[in-house]
């Protein structure tokens, strides 16, 4: 275990401590005030400022539209109709702040939680939910070490970090080989938390075991990055004929940027996880770098009309594309308003297992309803793999869920 994991498992034996000790938790019978009258609240935990505000913005909006179709539809009826409303916390990115937040979202009487994702906010929260006992609906977060404690109150919409690396590295296998030239040895460039390198750990064990080679492993501050030139000319020098590349939107576009500026001779750059290469923005930014992009992620069901419904009611409201983590977040609170449905209660607890039997249709990319596991993972989630085409982020594998087939370039030259 790594210094920096024993002190976030240390973190959360503690509070959870202080949550067993003296003072009694927020849940059904605590202090948070007006969860039996009014409007039922959710707390929506986004970065909407600092390096990832964009997405915390998209993903708070995402919910607010989720939060209007309920009460437009009459709002909760087992309750006597009574409306949703959003009430909303900036994590900044910090994990910290994001459990601060998390905290007074609850003491403002909020049912549920929703966010955050980062998973090391996530992290944070997990446990401030837990110790007040108030489910906790994550939108998008991959580290999959929060679904190890064996937390009652924690539930995951997204597939995590091991089904993404591990069907990236599947796809990739059978993309390359379908196009004539299998993939032989694979560079990873990832930031340096528990989601980058869990997203390259698991990775690199799935490849291995279909026999393709990873190396060199390159991690990077993602929140201090500046230029990535540097990790690029080693990925260069390396030989490798694929880079895979998990981080976040801006570390992610110095990645491609630099690979424009040192041209490593590769067939293909494969997102993992990666918070870049399936978003319509990257496609403006990084408009002359053409098909070489994939990305394995979750996504918005391009092949959906209520998707697609969705999305363009969010570009006529807010001018903007919406991004697969608002999607996701709308997915969120739907679970959360249908259990309370369920419930017919405000009580969190009561709530908390109308979620863990939930089954709700999503706007995402799955193999059915979001239906939640004993450990609060989504049974249904499901990777897909996207590639930049003709001025678009498609869909192009597994053939059930492609928009078009995949391009692999197999003579890309930069």
């Amino acid at each position: 275990m790594s210094a920096r994991k024993l002190v976030a498992g240390l973190g959360a034996l503690a509070l959870l401590a202080t949550g067993c000790g003296g003072s009694a938790p927020m849940g059904a019978g605590g202090a948070a005030a007006g969860r039996d009258e009014g409007p039922v609240k959710i707390g929506a935990l986004h970065p909407v400022s600092g390096s990832n505000a964009v997405d915390g913005l998209q993903m708070r909006r995402g919910a607010q539209l989720a939060v209007d179709a309920i009460n437009a539809a009459g709002g909760i009826k087992s309750l006597g109709g009574r409306k949703v409303e959003l009430v909303t916390g900036d994590t900044q990115g910090k994990a910290d702040i994001g459990q601060s937040e998390a905290q007074r979202l609850i003491s403002a009487g909020a049912v549920s939680l929703v966010g955050t994702y980062q998973s090391a906010v996530s992290t944070n929260v997990a446990v401030v939910a837990e110790r007040n006992r108030v489910p906790f609906v994550m939108d998008v977060t991959a580290s999959d070490a929060i679904f190890s404690h064996g937390y009652k109150y924690s539930f995951r919409v997204q597939p995590g970090s091991k089904a993404i690396a591990t069907a990236a590295a599947q796809y990739l296998k059978a993309v390359s080989e379908q196009a004539g030239k299998p993939v032989r040895k694979v560079a990873f460039l990832h930031e340096q938390s528990d989601f980058g390198s869990g997203a390259a750990d698991a990775f690199t064990a799935a490849a291995k075991q279909l026999g393709i080679g990873v190396g060199p492993n390159i991690s990077y501050d993602a929140t201090t990055v500046s230029d990535l030139t540097a990790q690029v000319t080693q990925v260069k020098a390396s030989g490798a004929d694929v880079l895979a590349v998990a981080g976040y939107y801006r570390d992610s576009l110095l990645a491609a940027k630099a690979i424009a500026s040192v041209k490593p001779d590769l067939s293909a750059v494969w997102g993992v996880s990666n918070g870049a290469y399936d978003q319509p923005k990257f496609v403006t930014d990084a408009a002359a770098l053409g098909n070489l992009y994939f990305s394995t992620n979750y996504h918005y069901d391009a092949t959906n009309p209520e998707t697609v419904a969705l999305r363009e009611k969010y570009q006529q409201k807010y001018g903007d594309p919406m991004r697969t983590g608002a999607v996701l977040s709308y997915d969120a609170v739907q679970v959360i308003a249908h259990s309370v449905e369920q419930a017919a209660s405000t009580d969190p607890e009561k709530v908390r297992d109308a979620i863990a039997g939930a089954q709700v249709s999503p706007l995402t990319v799955g193999r059915g309803q979001i239906q939640f596991a004993p450990n609060g993972d989504n049974r249904n989630a499901f990777p897909v793999l996207m590639q930049v085409r003709d001025g678009r982020v498609q869909q192009v594998y597994p053939p059930e869920k492609a928009e078009s087939r995949p391009d692999y370039r197999v003579a890309w030259r930069p």
